[in-house]
């Protein structure tokens, strides 16, 4: 809320961006929207069907203070969840903060876009997208439909645009990567801020 009113800056937003594009994704939407539910699903919705994109990370509202309702919102729009990227990254992050265990963020798929939130403190975001850095390439392609044996291989053609990322003051990040390049965080980012991420 504090970041969509235009009263601080997203770093987490931007630490994401930065991420996505240090792994060789491109970011093709970045949005910071209130915590407000309705909205940030709206969002997700739009980057998943409208956009099309890959991957979608949130930042932010995934925590328990009332307003935080970013994985209620991301729970309204998925059909499936994912929640052992979410669970890993709470594992990792355990040891170094007990702050770790009153996140409430998930991992889910709608239609061909994967959507993980992510913490909304700058530092909780980062160490939360390295644990799992690693699998998203991997995971998106199963996702798309793609055989990521075959992309390693080079037989497999080039997958449809990738991510995007709705945040609190929510920030949206979207991200345009064929699946053929094997896209590191491919992806795209969404940050609720005073909300949930």
């Amino acid at each position: 809320d504090t970041i969509a009113r235009g009263e601080g800056e997203d770093r987490s937003g931007t630490l994401i961006a930065d991420a996505v594009r240090s792994a060789g994704g491109d970011v093709v939407a970045r949005d910071v929207l209130p915590d407000d539910q309705e909205r940030i699903a709206s969002r997700l919705r739009s980057y998943a069907d409208a956009l099309g994109v890959d991957l979608v990370l949130t930042t932010g509202g995934s925590g328990v203070a009332p307003r935080d309702v970013t994985p209620e919102a991301t729970l309204s729009v998925v059909d499936r969840l994912v929640p052992g990227l979410v669970e890993a990254a709470r594992i990792q992050t355990l040891g170094k903060t007990p702050l770790a265990m009153v996140a409430r963020g998930v991992a889910g798929i709608r239609r061909r876009t994967l959507i993980v939130n992510l913490p909304g403190s700058p530092k909780a975001a980062t160490e939360n997208l390295t644990a799992v850095a690693e699998i998203l390439p991997h995971a998106v392609m199963i996702v798309q439909g793609v055989d990521p044996k075959l992309v390693r291989s080079g037989g497999a053609k080039s997958a449809k645009p990738a991510a995007a990322h709705p945040s609190n003051g929510d920030h949206a990040h979207s991200h345009d990567k064929s699946a053929a390049q094997a896209p590191a965080p491919a992806g795209a980012m969404a940050k609720n801020v005073g909300g949930p991420t």
